[in-house]
């Protein structure tokens, strides 16, 4: 009986490893979401909009912080490539957004600012910097804004997914529970 009680200490404990490891598989689980529902794109000019990947960036935000956010976004991204369903474009857009979004609710622990540091990151920065990817390594001859409205679209649309799913786990008294069991 005292080692089940060392066992149900052990699982409960928030040692540094087994955060990293809860961290890890998290973001392996949101990777795997991501890439197996990258199907779900839409073409719009030389992007594929994928709200997926903003719904994604926003719950990688809220439960695992700016680094696991970045790693999942760029794993993502480089899956995506690699698998054909998504562009270059993935990545300062998908980066820049989880990074964006998991900062600003880290310092904040506001939702709202989670969904605008999305929303800003991606549709706004990612964009922007998206514009250099299309001239010099897609050979796209693009305006400097080109990019603007489809990343805003596909971001707003992952966005509100996200804080529909979100606000459905706050209720539920969830949110804080998921959030403690990863050890955020």
């Amino acid at each position: 009986m005292n080692s089940k009680t060392n066992l149900n200490k052990t699982a409960v404990t928030h040692t540094p490893s087994i955060v990293y490891i809860k961290k890890l598989t998290v973001s392996g689980m949101l990777v795997a979401l991501t890439v197996s529902l990258s199907g779900f794109s839409i073409p719009i000019g030389a992007s594929k909009c994928f709200p997926i990947q903003h719904l994604v960036n926003v719950l990688a935000g809220v439960f695992l912080g700016p680094a696991y956010g970045v790693a999942m976004a760029f794993v993502s991204s480089l899956i995506r490539n690699l698998s054909g369903t998504g562009t270059l474009l993935a990545f300062p857009g998908s980066i820049v957004g989880a990074y964006l979004s998991a900062l600003l609710f880290q310092k904040t622990g506001k939702l709202l600012l989670a969904y605008v540091g999305e929303i800003t990151g991606t549709g706004l920065i990612g964009a922007l910097l998206s514009y250099p990817v299309a001239m010099m390594i897609l050979g796209k001859d693009v305006a400097v804004f080109f990019f603007v409205v489809p990343f805003l679209m596909s971001t707003v649309c992952g966005t509100v997914f996200a804080a529909f799913l979100l606000e459905a786990l706050r209720r539920l008294g969830l949110l804080t529970y998921i959030r403690q069991l990863i050890g955020k």
